[in-house]
């Protein structure tokens, strides 16, 4: 419901700004300016002439150089009308200088298992290029993170742990240790079908195409050939020809890219597949031998649909790459559980202990990392196969989480600023010169962008933060300051999901504006 009236208000926000300009009483300001330069060449009055920096002439001789005046003068000559909205021009200047980068959101990752999400994921991006940057640049440090935490541990299954791992980052990660189901899911050499399966289901990708490679080039092209064209017409049409808009806009090709490159696996319905298939092969340790994990339990060592009790916010389910900056603290605590345990049973392995304690450690066979026979036993001998020693801290934070957080934050701070900084250079040098309403509302749209992203990873902190102390006990209350943490936490994101659809729907005013003054 809260996502429908969102999309119901960008609508009518974009609505308005196009058809209030198109309605709007009509008034000619570049007549309105020749008239009083003749007037000034008769009366030889200079009040309210102004130069390109904004500063007012004080001879005669400067009434030719006049580009501007004062706002008192403007209104009184001109009148307080804006000028008539040309769908001429606009379609002109929207096709130059927005569409192509509009055909470029449709290469972005989506799949998500709503619709609607897949709309709020343009929207989010559009509405905050620092939250698209940082997720994007969070999960390929985490990917980078899990591969080199695998890199010391030499037991089976390990090398398809980690593409298991960094596959299932778009979605609510969750891992159950609860009777021995994820030490079983380790361990057991009945258990090796489920990771190359598994590994298997999730290989394929979300990559280069020829439409993709496409769309980046005509961007490209396109933003080339309309700054030389406007350039060589700067001096008839300066104030309208649109070099800010195309300038802001050019975070989005590194954006694309980098989704490219990675790849994430976003194909809810294709990941839901996959897990449950290789949840069919799951085997758990038993006192009569290993068996299917459906006959022990309901639950499953590795799962991806949690319920709302079990997430920090409806975020987290929606499987969009933006969205990713509210699974990074959850996944990456999963994917650290998961590591210990694959710790564990590597350094009981290379001190050549057998899972079962009273059996005699065997050499490995052809073809064998270790001897299948040193990789089975009871479920307590399993469990205590995996126990972490004794000196281990557990935390819901995962180790490094916050400095990978710290420098996922700083490339797209300068990939938005700088794109903002280029826009607003472009109308800075503009006459009129300096600070004007258009460069400081792409200055607001920075800070906003900005502020989006800040409100956001804190309420994944706090939502986090909450959720690890819920009770398991459903007769336990749930302490007071992990109630106000959510309850925080749910409002931050309501807040600053609103100003990024609000932010996404202003483009549609700065489009309408793009044809006059």
């Amino acid at each position: 419901m809260f996502a429908a009236s969102r999309v119901a208000l960008a609508y009518a926000l974009l609505v308005s700004a196009l058809t209030g300009e198109a309605n709007a009483s009509a008034a000619n300001f570049t007549q309105c300016l020749i008239s009083i330069q003749q007037q000034a060449n008769i009366t030889g009055n200079l009040t309210g002439l102004c130069l390109s920096d904004g500063t007012q002439i004080t001879s005669p001789a400067q009434i030719g150089d006049v580009t501007a005046v004062s706002y008192s003068v403007c209104v009184d000559q001109c009148g307080a009308d804006q000028e008539p909205f040309s769908w001429s021009t606009f379609s002109q200047e929207f096709s130059a200088w927005l569409l192509p980068y509009l055909a470029l959101i449709s290469q972005l990752p989506f799949g998500a298992r709503h619709r609607l999400d897949n709309l709020m994921s343009a929207v989010l991006t559009v509405g905050s290029p620092v939250l698209a940057g940082y997720s994007m640049f969070l999960t390929l440090l985490n990917a980078r993170w899990v591969s080199r935490s695998f890199e010391a541990i030499s037991y089976p299954n390990s090398e398809f742990a980690v593409r298991v791992l960094s596959s299932l980052q778009q979605v609510p990660l969750r891992v159950a240790n609860e009777e021995c189901l994820l030490p079983s899911l380790v361990v057991l050499p009945d258990n090796d079908e489920f990771w190359s399966e598994f590994a298997d289901f999730l290989n394929y990708t979300h990559t280069w195409s020829i439409s993709a490679a496409t769309s980046i080039t005509w961007v490209v092209i396109a933003y080339l050939f309309t700054v030389a064209d406007s350039l060589s017409d700067i001096s008839a049409n300066i104030n309208s020809n649109g070099q800010g808009v195309g300038s802001i806009w050019l975070w989005l090709i590194p954006i694309v890219i980098g989704w490219l490159q990675l790849s994430p696996k976003c194909d809810y319905a294709r990941l839901q597949a996959a897990v449950h298939r290789a949840n069919g092969m799951a085997f758990v340790a038993s006192h009569h031998g290993p068996v299917k994990a459906s006959v022990i339990s309901d639950r499953r060592a590795l799962s991806i649909d949690a319920i709302d009790e079990e997430i920090s916010s409806p975020d987290e389910k929606r499987t969009p790459p933006p969205f990713n900056y509210a699974r990074a603290l959850s996944w990456a605590h999963a994917a650290e559980q998961t590591l210990r345990v694959f710790r564990a049973a590597s350094r009981n392995a290379r001190a050549h202990r057998p899972v079962t304690p009273t059996r005699e450690w065997q050499a490995a066979g052809r073809g064998d990392l270790i001897h299948p026979n040193n990789r089975s036993g009871s479920p307590d001998d399993v469990k205590d196969y995996c126990k972490q020693p004794p000196y281990a801290i557990h935390s819901r934070w995962a180790s490094g989480i916050f400095f990978r957080m710290f420098f996922a934050s700083l490339l797209p701070l300068a990939l938005q600023w700088g794109t903002t900084g280029a826009a607003v250079l472009v109308l800075w040098f503009t006459p009129t010169t300096r600070l004007g309403c258009r460069s400081l509302s792409y200055i607001v749209y920075g800070a906003m962008s900005t502020a989006v992203w800040m409100l956001l990873v804190t309420s994944s902190i706090l939502g986090h933060y909450s959720l690890s102390h819920r009770p398991r006990d459903k007769y336990y209350h749930t302490p007071f300051a992990a109630r106000i943490a959510r309850a925080l936490s749910h409002g931050l994101r309501w807040v600053s999901t609103t100003d990024a659809i609000a932010m996404g729907a202003s483009w549609g005013e700065e489009l309408a504006h793009m044809t006059s003054s």
